[in-house]
């Protein structure tokens, strides 16, 4: 565990010292986002904190690798990290592209494509899906390909949808993190597998990078991630979870807590954990689309009606907006792992206490309050309803 703490330190601190250096850059190459009418930020805020990201989780795994206890899973355990860095570059190469040119959708669409089938090419794919009664579909090259293309992408454009506040998209990203981490950790101590596992690398690695971020994101924002940054943790994500099915017998996913055998939904979490973290930009997403679509719109065409947007109306300030979807994300995220691993009534006590604190907050507080709180660092300005942040 010391190891890994030194991990998530390390991506945390590079990130966030090379978030002045992405700044820099971005304020020379213009990748800034301008002010616009749908947009609540008053100046233009510079682009590019993908890189500082990227940096940062290169150094952890360069780290890992020197470290006594995880270098001693080898290249079974390392490769596919370094493959899924290598994926990581490349699309958070397109992002920086589009950052500086704004590429149109098509285009982001094939490089998204690309890197997740570099990755899967690589090695760094599923390779079986779990059927009813316990038994277990092997998937070959080609359909482990597919699914594994299918995933990524959609979890990039998910985590793309949700960078609509300051801190948003960073912070539900880490949340969800530091839980599929807890889940591969535990996993591994109740089959008794060595604790030296790709995706509890992946994935404290993507908490730190996050980690460090944040202060530099949060509201009010001084840089934004951009595609560089919203894409890049949108693979890494999804890939922590894609490498489990590969260093893991399909029989020992299915183990819950003490051995026993659990439900289903050990074996399915490598692809639900992406979907349950993200089901609420993933909602706000299948919602967006629908209602574009009804009104004869394009699907890309932006709006004002995201569920932060929701947040902001009931009388949620920006901060406490971002940080009630981050207890959203921690609720779908940790109550997921929670049932996958654990079982009896304390279980479902510490899942219901969860629920009920997240609705609180969500739904209480700013009738609690009586009109909205702005905070210190918020102006009553028209734009402060007006939509979504690039940040």
């Amino acid at each position: 565990m010391r190891e890994y703490l030194l991990v998530f330190l390390v991506a945390a601190s590079v990130t966030y010292l090379l978030t002045v250096v992405a700044r820099e850059i971005a304020l020379r190459t213009g990748a800034v986002a301008a002010v616009r009418d749908r947009d609540v930020h008053a100046e233009p805020i510079p682009y590019l904190g993908g890189l500082a990201m990227l940096g940062g989780l290169v150094a952890a795994y360069v780290v890992a690798r020197e470290l006594p206890f995880l270098s001693r899973g080898g290249e079974e355990v390392l490769r596919p990290a370094g493959v899924v860095l290598v994926a990581g570059a490349l699309i958070c190469f397109v992002g920086v592209l589009d950052d500086i040119f704004d590429l149109d959708a098509l285009t982001k669409f094939g490089g998204q494509v690309l890197a997740a089938g570099l990755m899967a090419a690589l090695g760094v794919q599923y390779v079986f899906f779990p059927g009813p009664g316990g038994t277990f579909f092997s998937l070959d090259a080609t359909q482990g390909g597919l699914l594994t293309v299918l995933v990524v992408v959609a979890t990039v454009n998910a985590v793309n949808f949700v960078d609509g506040l300051d801190g948003l998209a960073a912070g539900v990203v880490g949340v969800g993190a530091v839980a599929f981490f807890a889940f591969c950790y535990q996993l591994a101590n109740v089959n008794g597998q060595s604790l030296a596992i790709t995706g509890a690398i992946l994935s404290v690695a993507l908490a730190g990078a996050c980690t460090g971020f944040i202060p530099h994101n949060f509201h009010p924002a001084r840089l934004f991630m951009g595609d560089s940054g919203s894409m890049l943790i949108g693979l890494v994500l999804s890939a922590s979870a894609i490498t489990l099915t590969g260093q893991f017998p399909a029989g020992d996913l299915s183990q819950g807590a003490g051995g026993s055998e659990a439900s289903l939904l050990p074996t399915l979490l490598p692809i639900l954990l992406p979907v349950s973290i993200l089901v609420v930009p993933l909602v706000d997403l299948v919602l967006a689309v629908v209602r574009r679509t009804r009104a004869g719109r394009s699907p890309f065409a932006p709006d004002k009606l995201h569920l932060h947007h929701r947040l902001l109306e009931i009388g949620h300030s920006h901060r406490r907006a971002v940080l009630i979807m981050w207890s959203w994300a921690a609720l779908f995220g940790f109550g997921t792992v929670l049932v996958s691993l654990a079982t009896g009534p304390r279980m479902w006590a510490l899942l219901g206490t969860m629920v009920a604190a997240t609705l609180a907050a969500t739904f209480l507080l700013p009738v609690v309050r009586g009109v909205p709180m702005l905070d210190e660092d918020d102006t009553p300005a028209p734009e402060d309803a007006a939509g979504p942040l690039p940040g």
